[in-house]
């Protein structure tokens, strides 16, 4: 269920910095990232080759896609390496008492 479009997305729990997150809704997927300092959120599709990215490797602040190794910055969205050209879209976060939810 969602409130104000906020969704639940899972626990906290045994996620550590630089993990990634799946999180599907309707036809959609997200992914959650975990980093330094909080949860970021952004599509969960590369924008080059329609790829999954939680399968990608996450290093300062950016995420690799697993496919060709395209770089997103994951706070922003923005492509910063190519072949990835354009951004993903970035979505709101928040945690409450260990439950992650994502603003959609």
């Amino acid at each position: 269920m969602s409130e104000n479009n906020w969704y639940l997305v899972g626990s906290t729990d045994g996620i550590e910095v630089e993990d990634i997150v799946r999180f599907d809704h309707g036809d959609k997927t997200f992914c959650i990232y975990m980093l330094e300092d909080g949860f970021y959120a952004t599509d969960g599709i590369c924008t080059h080759e329609a790829v999954h990215l939680e399968d990608g490797l996450v290093f300062d602040n950016e995420v690799e896609c697993p496919m060709h190794q395209g770089v997103f910055d994951v706070k922003t969205g923005k492509a910063v390496s190519p072949p990835a050209c354009d951004d993903l879209k970035t979505y709101p976060v928040k945690v409450e008492e260990n439950k992650i939810y994502i603003q959609i």
